[in-house]
């Protein structure tokens, strides 16, 4: 029984070691709801560099009406950070999609407020 558990134990930690967190920083351009975001992917508390990531959005109060087009990111300025221009059709709480490719596959799902301040998550 206590061989089950340290198994478990050891699956369910690597399991978290493995996922992927993502932080967004985006910054209103001043001109029709254009922000310019910085994405931070990290895996196991390290940065994650060297992904393919696809940035999509739409809005949940407005499901089917208020939707972007997914963009490429490019790679920022230090590991794990990546760059995209959202062209958001209006301020307010929007479902981001962070599609991954290459070291790791995954699709993360943010729901952040985007106000001409910038962003910030949605509790």
């Amino acid at each position: 029984m206590r061989f089950l558990l340290l198994i478990c134990v050891f699956l369910t930690t690597s399991a978290a070691a493995q996922r992927v967190d993502a932080n967004l920083d985006c910054k209103y351009t001043g001109k029709d709801f254009i922000y310019d975001c910085v994405i931070r992917l990290s895996r196991g508390g390290e940065p994650l560099s060297g992904a393919q990531l696809s940035v999509g959005a739409d809005m949940p109060s407005m499901p089917m009406a208020h939707s972007i087009k997914p963009v490429k990111a490019r790679s920022g300025k230090k590991p794990g950070e990546y760059a995209a221009r959202l062209d958001l059709e209006m301020p307010g709480e929007w479902t981001v999609k962070l599609r991954l490719a290459g070291p790791v596959r995954d699709l993360l799902i943010v729901h952040y407020n985007f106000t001409e301040s910038g962003t910030a998550p949605r509790k």
